[in-house]
């Protein structure tokens, strides 16, 4: 138990740096990676609507074409997918539909997450794929960087203003 709890330190560290590209391109810093069942990362994302005008831009959507990609499969039940916030609708959508095997992340996401928080997809009647969920990984980082981000947006806005 020791050893995954390590592991999946390692890999959230990995979606944070993620994280950050998305901010330095303007869009929501979120990031993820997914790792096959040998531990090796086959795909990651970050956050890219802006950038490419497309709403469906997310870092778990972006990862999951890259890893379905990789493996020449739709289904991704033996991959672990990291991520630093808790999915959304669609998000959540791809990922019961993709299978995957274990969803890591790192903060609940009171206005949108579909996983826990606002929504719970994955236990519900509408899924065909029961997905085992750890959440709180990396917390406190995952919530500083989001909270700093907004904040910086939040300043920036008033600044306009004036």
């Amino acid at each position: 138990m020791e050893n995954n709890f390590k592991i999946h330190h390692q890999w959230m560290k990995k979606a944070l740096s993620l994280a950050q590209k998305a901010e330095n391109l303007e869009d929501v810093p979120v990031g993820a990676v997914i790792v096959d069942n040998y531990g090796n990362l086959i795909a990651q994302g970050h956050n890219c609507k802006k950038r490419n005008n497309d709403p469906t831009g997310h870092a778990e959507i972006v990862a999951i074409r890259q890893a379905s990609q990789k493996l020449q499969s739709c289904y991704l039940e033996k991959c672990v997918l990291y991520v630093t916030l808790e999915p959304c609708i669609m998000c959540t959508g791809a990922i019961i539909h993709s299978r995957i095997g274990l969803l890591v992340y790192g903060i609940d996401d009171p206005k949108t997450g579909a996983i826990r928080t606002v929504l719970n997809l994955p236990d519900s009647n509408a899924s065909n794929h029961r997905l085992p969920v750890i959440s709180g990984i990396l917390k406190q980082d995952c919530q500083q960087h989001l909270q700093e981000w907004f904040k910086k947006i939040r300043d920036k806005k008033i600044i306009y203003i004036k």
